[in-house]
């Protein structure tokens, strides 16, 4: 099986076109895993499709494991279409499939014992590929840093205990991800906690966030309270982003998300993760995706994910939804994935995230995005200059302009 530069679902890095890497063997293609996906993960099944004779990997799709064996049949049948039918639009029917299940032992629980409890979820993922005219050539459980074929004739039966990984960084994919000058697999829980609340200290933001919801609605219910609180929120917003820049840098990342929360006050994070709930003032700060903000944003958004908490979970919406689109942006796809998915975990029907994570897993490119920013932005600065000139006494008389996104203001607990 050779894996090339081939990117059909976005979900791993590119190498050059002329770099190519020959897998052989379970272990080689077990380890290889992460180097497709970008990063290291568990509690995890993956179909990746081969296409051709040599067998090059091709598209990916994953999901978690369903903890219920009832739910088994219909989560293998859903990752089997889905992937095929992806394939198919993007013009390449897979002639093969490698099935991955991923899960770390419970409690007390040897690795083989994963193997087996797994086997029959492998079969029903046979049987759901098959059932698309597409055969799975390997199936693998991956444990504790071990593997096993579910597709091995007896006679090639891998030993009991599995096989052990190459040691990390030593195989052949490795070489040449350093070799191209691509980041090495990142841990998946490390991108998560990085938008989640830390454990503990939550009742004073909690606190903070009751006094801005207070104070909120005669904002919006006086006169122009809507347009006054997109400024003031954007305001606010960027006033933390300058502090955020003006910050010494720091590499590593937990150490650098310990000194952003300390440069965010309570009062502040409350009063723009309310204002963001609006969709005209979540859209302007969309537009902070270029080179002198992306940084900055990234690091504001990431801070006020970890601020939503307790019976304001779900207003972690839209910042965690502007992370997932800023990493999109400067091309990080796996935090844009992990940050859209988190922001659908938390409002299912939230519209910008759905339609995020349908790009980023589509493989489109963001600039079309980008570009209808700009051109919202300069609508908008047309729009305000107009105002400024009319005669006196003549605002207010044209027709009403408002974002295609429309007013979205939740004030709740």
């Amino acid at each position: 099986m050779t894996h090339s530069n081939e990117n059909q679902h976005g979900t791993a890095p590119e190498t050059p076109a002329e770099v190519k890497v020959t897998l052989g063997g379970p272990a080689e293609l077990a380890d290889a895993l992460p180097y497709l996906l970008g990063f290291h993960c568990t509690d995890s099944v993956v179909l990746v499709a081969l296409h051709g004779a040599q067998g090059r990997l091709g598209g990916r799709v994953r999901a978690g494991l369903p903890p219920q064996p009832e739910d088994w049949p219909a989560a293998a049948r859903e990752l089997a279409r889905g992937l095929v039918e992806g394939s198919i639009r993007r013009g390449a029917r897979p002639d093969g499939i490698v099935v991955y299940l991923c899960q770390e032992p419970r409690a007390g629980e040897a690795p083989a014992r994963v193997m087996e409890r797994l086997r029959p979820l492998a079969q029903q993922l046979r049987v759901a590929c098959g059932a698309l005219d597409v055969p799975v050539v390997e199936a693998l459980c991956v444990s504790a840093r071990r593997c096993w074929s579910y597709c091995a004739p007896t006679s090639e039966r891998l030993p009991e205990e599995g096989t052990a990984l190459p040691p990390p960084g030593t195989t052949a994919i490795a070489a040449t991800t350093a070799y191209a000058g691509l980041p090495a697999p990142c841990s998946l829980r490390a991108v998560e906690a990085r938008l989640t609340p830390r454990a503990g200290g939550g009742e004073a933001q909690e606190a903070a966030f009751d006094i801005a919801r207070a104070e909120l609605v005669p904002r919006v219910l006086g006169e122009q309270g809507e347009e006054e609180l997109r400024r003031r929120t954007l305001g606010l917003a960027r006033a933390v982003m300058e502090r955020l820049r003006a910050a010494p840098r720091i590499d590593a990342p937990s150490d650098c998300d310990l000194r952003d929360d300390g440069l965010l006050g309570d009062a502040e994070a409350a009063a723009i993760v309310l204002g963001l709930q609006d969709r005209c003032a979540r859209d302007r700060a969309a537009e902070w995706v270029g080179p002198l903000d992306a940084d900055a944003a990234l690091r504001l958004w990431r801070a006020l994910a970890r601020r939503c908490r307790g019976s304001y979970t779900d207003h972690a919406a839209p910042p965690l939804s502007l992370a997932g689109w800023v990493a999109w942006s400067t091309g990080d796809g796996i935090e844009a994935r992990v940050a859209l998915r988190m922001a659908l975990d938390r409002e299912p029907r939230y519209t910008f995230a759905r339609l995020l994570h349908t790009s980023v897993n589509e493989g489109l490119d963001p600039e079309s995005l980008r570009s209808c920013l700009r051109r919202e932005r300069r609508r908008r600065v047309a729009g305000a200059v107009r105002v400024r000139r009319a005669p006196a006494g003549s605002a207010g008389r044209g027709p009403r302009h408002h974002s295609p996104g429309g007013r979205r203001v939740r004030i709740r607990r």
